[in-house]
């Protein structure tokens, strides 16, 4: 008894943890879960706290649907301070949500930031959990702060975007969405993006302008209703579209400047787009945000205009969006 302990033990001395880790990974990414789960299991006979086992056996483990049977592990992580803690926030988050659990997950992420605040995904995905949660104003607050971790995420753009739409923020959503078009133009979110910036330039005149609506929504009508009465017969809509931008981009500039708080607002969207609209670059510009409704004609004069494309992406990266 006492040979096949010690032989036993020694066996679990040799164990290459790394490399069991390696394989399982290996395994999960040829959708292998249960392979992957057995290396992930045999790595951590030999160090139960390894983190990025626990964390590998829980992300297996919600690849093949059993994603509450990975909380256990995911705690163990977050436990301890390692590169795998903010991952482990975000994958508890994302269960607890896709278990319809919104209030877990809230909690979840933010439990999370208060370890690892400038880990941009849990900002994101909180949002996202409160947006589903009908939370709107939280939810503005979370992506606004993952736009600040990371203005480049696409998504995040997008998320500000749709929580806005849905406070009736009209002037922030439209910013939000053609923020999101500059990063990301084609796809089917970038389709609803398009579609949901076409609901609010179709939107019209306000019932009222009194103390409840938002003065940059005013202003954002006017604009809009300003453009339409300027139009000329036998414009592209694309051409439609620049001058409903512009005078937009224009009216809500102006007024950012004469305003105090909302800093963000102002600043990295406001004054931003406000700049956008005193250089060339709207043709182009107008060009990249309507590729989801003529995707045809617009890359065609997108093609035939390169030096335009380049301009515009130039510009974009040179010019400071400041928080």
């Amino acid at each position: 008894m006492s040979v096949l302990l010690f032989s036993v033990a020694v066996q679990a001395q040799d164990t290459d943890v790394a490399g069991l880790i390696k394989q399982g990974i290996q395994l999960n990414n040829q959708h292998d879960y249960a392979g992957a789960i057995e290396k992930y299991k045999l790595a951590l006979t030999t160090e139960p706290d390894n983190a990025q086992a626990n964390y590998q056996i829980a992300f297996s483990l919600n690849a093949s649907g059993k994603g509450t049977d990975g909380i256990p592990y995911l705690v163990k992580v977050t436990k301890a301070n390692s590169n795998f803690t903010g991952p482990a926030f975000e994958l508890l988050g994302g269960i607890y949500d896709s278990s319809h659990q919104p209030q877990q997950a809230i909690d979840a992420y933010k439990e999370g930031l208060k370890i690892k605040p400038d880990y941009q995904p849990l900002y994101f995905n909180l949002g996202i959990a409160y947006f589903r949660a009908k939370k709107f104003t939280e939810a503005e607050q979370a992506a606004i702060e993952a736009i600040k971790l990371d203005p480049k995420h696409a998504n995040s753009q997008r998320l500000f975007g749709l929580v806005t739409f849905h406070q009736n923020k009209r002037a922030a959503a439209l910013m939000g969405f053609c923020s999101y078009l500059l990063l990301e133009p084609e796809g089917p979110r970038s389709d609803e993006a398009y579609t949901n910036m076409q609901s609010i330039l179709k939107g019209g005149t306000l019932k009222t302008e009194d103390a409840k609506a938002e003065a940059s929504t005013i202003a954002l009508n006017r604009a809009l209703n300003a453009a339409i009465a300027k139009a000329k017969p036998g414009l592209t809509p694309a051409d439609v579209l620049e001058n409903q931008l512009k005078s937009i981009f224009e009216a809500i500039g102006q007024l950012a400047e004469k305003q105090v708080g909302n800093d963000f607002f102002r600043h990295y969207y406001a004054d931003f787009f406000y700049s956008l609209s005193k250089t060339t670059n709207m043709p182009a510009f107008a060009r990249q945000m309507g590729l989801s409704a003529d995707k045809e004609a617009n890359k065609q004069w997108l093609q035939k205009n390169e030096d335009k494309r380049k301009a515009l992406d130039t510009w974009v990266a040179a010019t400071e969006r400041k928080f």
